[in-house]
């Protein structure tokens, strides 16, 4: 038998109401919020976090949900710059695109997500979330695109996964300007603001920060309970976490 979402919310909240002694570690409808990459990152945006250790915030996005002629005309009036990068409307599917040219962008398959694709040296940070507990590792990302690369490049170019353990950055030799983690009480801010506004307990946080600059960070994706087993140490925090959850009851 297939239930329907609206069922399942409904069989969800009945069992609730029914059962108080069980814990909720996050409810459906706000998981379902970041399963969703027209809305994952609107609170971000609302955010749209300024301190003294940093700027957070999102790219340039548009949605588009049918029609793929009709791209190009969008992302003009949208005011996105090349490249492009497009992503499934439905966060389960984590393969990507960067269409270099806007001719290629008919070639895209909605419905996704463009994102305005933002140079950041070719790292991204992961940042895990367990309750109060943060974790942050480096994965390598998609490389810088210069001006002169842009012009010589045409197409649609296809990526089934960026960031993974395999793609680990933590060892790496790198520029020190581009390693560098961001600055812990800024992402200890944006995770008990997200925490609050997502109403969710269990996440990760893929952040970029700007190629050339100290403190400018975009969000760039939010992963509803991500692969833990990634995350250094994630035994003994993921079992803190469920034993404070115990202890709270």
């Amino acid at each position: 038998m297939i239930v329907s979402y609206h069922l399942f919310m409904l069989l969800v909240k009945d069992y609730r109401n029914a059962h108080p002694e069980v814990t909720v570690l996050d409810p459906p409808d706000a998981i379902q919020q970041v399963h969703n990459r027209q809305s994952m990152l609107q609170d971000v945006a609302d955010l749209n976090l300024s301190d003294p250790y940093g700027k957070v915030g999102v790219p340039k996005q548009l949605v588009i949900k049918t029609d793929p002629s009709s791209i190009p005309d969008a992302v003009n009036k949208a005011g996105l710059r090349l490249p492009i990068v497009a992503k499934p409307l439905i966060a389960k599917l984590h393969e990507l695109s960067l269409a270099y040219d806007e001719f290629s962008l008919q070639k895209l398959e909605p419905p996704l997500v463009l994102q305005e694709f933002i140079n950041h040296g070719g790292v991204l940070f992961k940042v895990y979330i367990v309750g109060e507990a943060i974790k942050v590792v480096r994965r390598f990302s998609l490389p810088d695109v210069s001006k002169r690369e842009l012009s010589r490049n045409a197409g649609v170019y296809r990526f089934p996964r960026v960031s993974c353990a395999a793609a680990s950055a933590d060892e790496a030799d790198l520029d020190p300007c581009i390693a560098e983690l961001p600055p812990r009480p800024l992402l200890e801010r944006l995770a008990r603001e997200l925490r609050r506004r997502l109403g969710l307990r269990l996440f990760n946080l893929d952040i970029i920060r700007e190629h050339g600059t100290q403190d400018h960070y975009y969000v760039i994706d939010i992963n509803y309970f991500p692969g833990y087993g990634k995350m250094p140490e994630y035994e003994h925090i993921f079992t803190d976490f469920l034993l404070s959850l115990v202890k709270s009851k």
